[in-house]
């Protein structure tokens, strides 16, 4: 039964990263495609953002190194020299938001989640290529977000500052976020963000940022009631009820792999344990009858989001496999198996490849979402896939 998952999930490893590596260039204006509809449309003229090109980066990059070849070199090379020609801001530093279809910025806010991503992104790259450039471009990101979005008074990292690195007002991430000023989601891919860095150069202060984001999360986001506040304000008071099951079981996870990178032993023991903790409220509460993955709740009202978006049943498969390990119970094991069972059923697209973006809660498509565009990429599915190979195989 393990056997045929982990070769199911090989195949699948393959499949995404053949879709994107045929399907996502952009061959006549350079670097990759801005959208490609849920039909499998080119939209032309869409605009190019930086969290799917970094997460295109990401996603080759970390393959190459799964794979310890060159297969996807041409991929990791056409990623890294679109997003340092055209994202990266030469004069005041950091990347853009969002570009045109032909390259030039259209936003230029400098969103600190887009910078944690590149960090991650060059990281990564930079373990398959080992070009000091890159290496030296991730760690002038990192000085960047350490000067001007760590808040040194009450911690933790402002979410947003204009193209000069000045305040603004509005923060948002995207339109159906709160307006706050701390969000858990932006401090998550910091997190991701500084392990990997500090995998690749065991810099002091990059291990000292990431030891205290490890602390925020476990002192700050985590609650009681073992979900993650999402959205804060700049003195850590809650400014929402809502809990996002993806984001509960995709933070254990990748708060154990980065105590561990730390070799804190002490951290390592309480992000496991409150790993467990969140595992056990997740299968309690996030999963519908078929083990899809609801979105979201709001705590205060009970009102439940019952879509069920691509990525939170690959995410939840890697946090149930990690407890597993922690606790030698294979019970969490036998959940994982059943979410990729879903996902196999539902989100992957068999005719036209990839996965669907999101299925109402009876298994639904909705048509009106992309395969490819500003948040669809190839990095939670690839990653996942990756994850549960070198976990189960």
């Amino acid at each position: 039964m393990q056997e045929e998952f982990v070769t199911k999930v090989k195949a699948e490893l393959n499949n995404i990263l053949d879709y994107w590596q045929k399907n996502a260039p952009d061959t006549e204006h350079g670097g990759f495609l801005g959208r490609i509809d849920h039909f499998g449309k080119t939209i032309p003229e869409s605009p190019k953002g930086i969290i799917l090109n970094t997460r295109i980066l990401w996603a080759f990059s970390a393959a190459s190194n799964y794979f310890a070849d060159d297969r996807y070199k041409s991929e990791c090379e056409r990623a890294y020299s679109y997003v340092m020609n055209h994202f990266k801001d030469t004069s005041q530093g950091g990347v853009f938001w969002e570009l045109d279809y032909l390259g030039n910025p259209v936003n230029r806010r400098k969103q600190v989640y887009a910078q944690a991503f590149t960090i991650y992104a060059l990281a990564e790259y930079y373990k398959y290529g080992g070009q000091q450039e890159v290496l030296s471009w991730a760690m002038e990101l990192f000085q960047l977000v350490e000067t001007h979005a760590l808040d040194l008074n009450l911690e933790g990292y402002i979410e947003a500052f204009a193209e000069n690195w000045d305040a603004i007002e509005d923060m948002r991430l995207s339109e159906k976020d709160l307006n706050a000023p701390k969000t858990m989601n932006t401090h998550l891919h910091i997190l991701e963000a500084y392990t990997t860095l500090y995998e690749v150069k065991s810099d002091i202060e990059v291990g000292k940022a990431l030891e205290n984001l490890i602390h925020l999360f476990l002192e700050k986001f985590a609650s009681k009631n073992n979900h993650f506040k999402l959205f804060l304000s700049n003195d850590w008071k809650n400014l929402s009820s809502e809990a996002s099951y993806g984001h509960d079981i995709e933070a254990v996870w990748l708060l154990v792999i980065a105590a561990r990178t730390l070799k804190n032993v002490n951290l390592t023991q309480k992000t496991e344990a409150l790993a467990v903790k969140v595992a056990d409220i997740f299968i309690k509460e996030a999963l519908d009858d078929d083990f899809g993955v609801f979105n979201a709740i709001d705590l205060k009202t009970g009102k439940l989001d019952a879509d069920k978006h691509w990525w939170p049943p690959a995410e939840a498969i890697v946090g149930l496999l990690y407890v597993s390990k922690i606790t030698k119970d294979k019970r969490y094991t036998s959940f994982a198996k059943k979410l990729w069972r879903f996902i196999d059923d539902t989100i992957i697209d068999h005719d036209k490849g990839e996965w669907f973006f999101r299925v109402n809660r009876q298994g639904v498509p909705y048509t009106d979402e992309n395969k490819l565009g500003p948040w669809k990429c190839p990095y939670h599915n690839s990653r996942a896939c990756m994850e549960i190979i070198k976990l189960l195989d």
